[in-house]
């Protein structure tokens, strides 16, 4: 079988259970395949070389760094980026042989609706879907941009939307979603701060709600049931909790010295 002219780029830390299913995707039918690891202590490297895997060690800095560092090393003209938790679905990869067959060669990438696996169905309304992710693209012509843990790829051409799918496992349970609401957080309000863009009042009370009225109801949220209302709750509560920190970020001071501090005699007083 004739492999397609790409290097798949991935970034992973402690990835043995999902790296099967993500590299056996993808194995066998693109011409190269480069893994960036950090600090792992499980079997990640190893099961990454026995699907050819090129792996590189590389300190940790953050998400688009790492994921440039990735794509630095990539050697063929196109490339697949695949998050350790994501799968290449049958149909995604027709629809990728398809671009290939010389039909779309004027455009420069492809993005693929991007479906999640949470709490034991798959999202298939809401904001999580469909989730358009850019993936494949031109090697000279993207690069991994955005903030430092959200990133976001920046391509110089033009992007066909294919309605084939990337399968995402992102959220094994609840409490892995909550766990990245923190480091959301921070970033979102680094950015704005970097950005000059201060706290405002209307938007920690009006985008909340705004979120939560667009997922849940606007874009049928609750036709995957509880699953549609969580994901549009929790996604009004990290909308909140990003603008609390902008607050926190503009307005925070450091609390009063301690009372003794404050009062010398305090001590031979007592």
């Amino acid at each position: 079988m004739r492999k397609l002219p790409i290097s798949v780029t991935m970034i992973a830390c402690n990835e043995e259970r999902n790296l099967p299913r993500s590299l056996g995707s993808v194995a066998g039918w693109v011409e190269e395949i480069i893994v960036v690891v950090n600090d792992c202590t499980d079997a990640t490297a190893q099961i990454a070389r026995e699907f050819g895997a090129r792996v590189e060690e590389r300190a940790w800095t953050c998400r688009r760094d790492q994921k440039n560092a990735a794509l630095a090393l990539a050697t063929r003209p196109w490339v697949l980026g695949l998050d350790a938790d994501e799968e290449v679905s049958p149909e995604m990869r027709r629809a990728i042989e398809e671009f290939f067959s010389g039909a779309d060669r004027r455009f420069d990438g492809v993005a693929f609706r991007r479906k999640t696996w949470f709490l034991n169905r798959w999202i298939t309304h809401g904001d999580w879907y469909p989730d358009y992710n850019l993936r494949l693209f031109r090697r000279e012509r993207g690069r991994w941009g955005g903030n430092r843990e959200h990133d976001k790829l920046i391509l110089d051409g033009r992007v066909k939307k294919e309605r084939a799918e990337l399968l995402h496992y992102s959220f094994p349970a609840v409490e892995d979603n909550v766990r990245k609401i923190p480091t959301f957080v921070a970033a979102f309000a680094d950015e704005r701060r970097e950005r000059g863009t201060g706290f405002r009042w209307s938007d920690l009370l009006l985008r909340p709600l705004w979120r939560f009225v667009r997922g849940y109801l606007l874009r049928l949220g609750f036709l995957d049931g509880f699953p549609g209302f969580y994901i549009a709750a929790v996604t009004a509560l990290a909308t909140f909790v990003r603008y609390a920190k902008l607050y926190e970020r503009q307005f925070g001071k450091q609390p009063p010295p301690a009372v003794a501090e404050r009062s010398p005699g305090a001590l031979s007083r007592q």
